[in-house]
């Protein structure tokens, strides 16, 4: 039995190019995910003195002055402030969140390129997004980060996932395709 083939743009796709397709289209949105969330991570103090603005937290007020969203910001950007000013160094360590994060979208270029040979980086990277929801809840604990925030940290995980799961059904449908014969 012939796969099923479908018209696209004046160009008969079958099934397994269906699946490639969609998995690269997946893939692209999960890495540049990954990336901008990675740069993200490099400006710290100006995307909090931002966010201050926008919630109309003028620049010294202190955090004491306001009660939830508000007061997170208004601490969160105390605490930036102070570390850069007196500990610069310690904005390495978020440095190396931004590159950690853009060296696991480059690991995804395999898949990206051969979704067969390189399943494991789709395997890896579900096990990454489910192991954000403990990390989150128990780490953000112990540092005394709110409930609220840490359930925004999970949601980028859970988000996440959805991308990769389709990826990985998709991945296992191909494998369970017979190869293509050779063309001569």
């Amino acid at each position: 039995m012939r796969p099923a083939k479908v018209p696209s743009r004046g160009r008969i796709m079958d099934r397994r190019d269906i699946l490639v397709r969609r998995v690269r289209w997946l893939l692209a949105f999960f890495m540049l995910g990954l990336v901008l969330s990675g740069l993200t991570a490099f400006p710290l103090q100006m995307e909090i003195e931002t966010l201050a603005r926008t919630l109309d937290i003028p620049p010294h007020a202190s955090p004491d002055d306001y009660t939830g969203l508000r007061h997170w910001i208004a601490l969160v950007r105390e605490g930036i402030q102070r570390t850069n000013a007196d500990y610069p160094f310690m904005a390495y360590g978020t440095d190396w969140l931004a590159f950690s994060h853009l060296i696991i979208a480059v690991a995804f270029i395999g898949p990206f390129r051969d979704p067969l040979g390189n399943r494991w980086v789709v395997t890896f990277g579900l096990i990454a997004c489910v192991a954000v929801i403990p990390t989150a809840l128990i780490c953000g604990h112990l540092r005394g980060i709110p409930f609220y925030w840490r359930l925004i940290d999970c949601s980028f995980g859970l988000i996440a996932l959805l991308p990769l799961g389709l990826c990985r059904m998709y991945i296992v449908e191909l494998s369970g395709m017979q190869p293509r014969p050779r063309e001569s």
